[in-house]
């Protein structure tokens, strides 16, 4: 190998670091042909791509010939120094032209394999955004993080890196065996038993680096698992509170120990390789010059012949040594594939029908017809490796909702109210389909929300959650979600009309205010009259309110409610109630227990009854007033 080019020994050293278990993994049929499909947009790029890395390795053998030529010219004095100027001009052109066939190949390579990483991540992410919201709720995010990053360029590789290793390392190998035999059988037979040598002992070194850097591997995913959740702002705030720092720290410390000790073990063991691979170049080479010189001494051997097979001897242990080791190289890149195709592969549970139709304008009802509803199974809409923790079910999905039905009329508004886990947010994530029934059916506007285009059915439904989410950007930006195509004069209406305007006029930027990670730079009545005020820019038929007011201080709640106001003036209405006071207005309540409607009328009817509703407005209200007098 040549000892001279650190770039190749490292290349070999990295395929012994990769693990060899993904040797023994069943891949997928198909998984050739489905690789070779992502090829397809650059068969061109591809194949200019090989003939240079051919001619590269042609190059890569003729140079040792014509320097063997030299010498020879010189040890005979045959010739004239024209002659071997000729040839040394030969071989400073082939140096230029292998420097350009270089830079091509490099050009090619990152023209491949950056088109390549765009079009995965861009079908990845397309395809993960239209994945159920039980998707998210099941999945790790730093597990599916992955699968767009290291996955994707694990397969990126196997258009660059592998394939042209592969391609160079054969052809050289061959070219430079058959040249080396072709000069001294001798030479090449004894060089080639100095390969075992150094491959046994690195395939030990191998196996060790394996087991390092999978353990490297597992130690960094968890530091930055561990810096993900306490560097947010959630995260932070609990360690505070529970002044944890000290102990956070050195649960950090040790991790990074660790981290620390692998890596002075990983470049320890690479120091061997590569001083192994250095020691056995050298006795390859004084073999070389040793034989060869004896064989030149008694006629059977040329001088310019031992020069070139000891130039040949560098470009032969190189190939050797990194097609030992190819299995592994050409499985990881297709273990990378499969784990990419696997995402890709799991079909999302909502999608829009083939003969979908848009939700009529002119009509905002909402209709729940016999409507049942069961969670989805963790195999229908994950997967295990995409999950930390993901244990085998047992029972089947569990039943949530049990033949709901209910109508509200366009410009009605309905409340749903009852204990925690009763299914009142389940019923309102029906209606935007974030989940679709199991039985039954749920109508937006008359239509069957499984027959409707989904484009139409987000317009006409605006939602506001309990836990209003806000991206790290502008109150603009975060705005113009909603409405890109909104104008200034819009956004300040829209705000107007959530009761919030003035606050945000009063801000030294202005719309151009951060409002920082999840809004947590806002006021939890803050961020809940921007979410209305997204609402209200979005301008939909269909209001959903999720608990919008159930963890906000009285003074917020009364300027979210008078936002509220604004926001669900003429509009249809689905509002799950946690304060009981801010629903007495409704035109229906339905009291929801164990997925069922137990109850449902007006504020005063259903006090009138005396059930349920009655009794939880009576405790909510006596809680009030003891709180009252306790205060007073």
């Amino acid at each position: 190998m040549d000892v001279s080019s650190p770039m190749t020994s490292m290349a070999a050293m990295r395929s012994f670091r990769r693990d060899s278990s993904v040797t023994g993994r069943t891949l997928p049929k198909g998984t050739v042909r489905r690789i070779l499909g992502i090829a397809g947009p650059y068969r061109r790029e591809l194949t200019f791509f090989l003939l240079l890395v051919m001619a590269s390795s042609v190059i890569g053998v003729l140079t040792p010939l014509l320097a063997g030529d030299i010498v020879n010219r010189i040890a005979r004095l045959a010739g004239n120094a024209g002659g071997i100027v000729r040839i040394a001009l030969v071989i400073a052109g082939l140096a230029v032209i292998d420097g350009a066939i270089s830079l091509a190949t490099r050009w090619f390579s990152a023209r491949i394999g950056e088109g390549v990483i765009y079009d995965l991540r861009s079908r990845v992410f397309e395809h993960v955004q239209r994945m159920p919201v039980a998707f998210f709720t099941r999945t790790q995010t730093g597990a599916l993080v992955s699968r767009l990053n290291n996955d994707v360029i694990g397969a990126q590789q196997a258009f660059t890196s592998t394939l042209s290793g592969v391609v160079s390392n054969v052809i050289g190998l061959v070219l430079t065996a058959g040249v080396m035999f072709s000069l001294s059988w001798q030479i090449t037979v004894l060089s080639l038993v100095l390969v075992p040598l150094f491959v046994l002992p690195a395939r030990r070194i191998g196996k060790r680096l394996q087991e390092i850097t999978r353990e490297s591997y597992g130690l960094n995913a968890s530091m930055n698992a561990s810096m993900t959740e306490r560097f947010n702002v959630a995260g932070a705030l609990l360690v505070k509170l529970f002044g944890r720092p000290s102990a956070e720290a050195e649960s950090f410390r040790g991790r990074a120990a660790r981290v620390r000790d692998i890596g002075v073990l990983s470049a320890m063991y690479g120091r061997t390789f590569f001083t192994a691979l250095t020691l056995v170049a050298a006795l390859a080479t004084a073999l070389v010059y040793g034989l060869g010189g004896w064989l030149a001494f008694s006629g059977q051997l040329s001088p310019g012949d031992v020069v070139a097979l000891a130039l040949l001897l560098s470009r032969l242990y190189g190939p050797l040594t990194a097609l030992s080791n190819v299995r592994v190289d050409v499985m990881s890149a297709m273990v990378s594939f499969d784990r990419v195709f696997e995402v890709l592969d799991l079909r999302p549970m909502i999608a829009e029908a083939s003969d979908a139709v848009p939700v009529p304008a002119d009509d905002r009802s909402i209709e729940f017809d016999h409507v049942s509803f069961s969670y989805p199974s963790a195999a229908d809409v994950s997967l295990p490796s995409l999950e930390e923790v993901s244990l085998p079910e047992h029972g089947g999905p569990v039943a949530v909702l049990h033949g709901v039905s209910f109508r509200v009329e366009p410009g009605q508004l309905v409340a749903l109210v009852g204990h925690s886990g009763a299914g009142k947010s389940t019923i309102a994530n029906l209606v935007p389909r974030l989940y679709d029934a199991t039985e039954g059916a749920v109508r937006v506007g008359g239509i069957d929300v499984r027959r409707a285009t989904l484009g139409s059915l987000r317009d006409a439904i605006g939602v506001v959650s309990q836990d209003a989410h806000l991206f790290h950007d502008s109150i603009r930006a975060n705005l113009l979600y909603a409405a890109p195509e909104a104008t200034e004069e819009e956004l300040w209406e829209a705000l107007d009309g959530a009761r919030i305007g003035a606050l945000i006029r009063g801000l030294p930027e202005g719309l151009d205010t951060v409002v920082g990670d999840r809004g947590y730079r806002m006021s939890g009545g803050e961020k809940q009259r921007l979410a209305i005020a997204r609402v209200l820019l979005k301008g939909p038929g269909i209001v959903i309110l999720d608990e919008a007011t159930a963890h906000l201080d009285s003074e917020s709640e009364v300027a979210v409610q008078h936002a509220l106001d604004t926001a669900l003036a003429g509009r249809t209405s689905l509002v799950i109630a946690h304060r009981l006071s801010t629903i007495r207005s409704a035109d229906q309540i339905l009291v929801i227990d164990d997925g069922r409607i137990v109850e449902s009328g007006t504020h005063v009817e259903l006090l009138a009854l005396g059930g349920r509703y009655a009794d939880l407005y009576r405790t909510q209200f006596a809680d009030g007033e003891r709180r009252t007098v306790e205060v007073a």
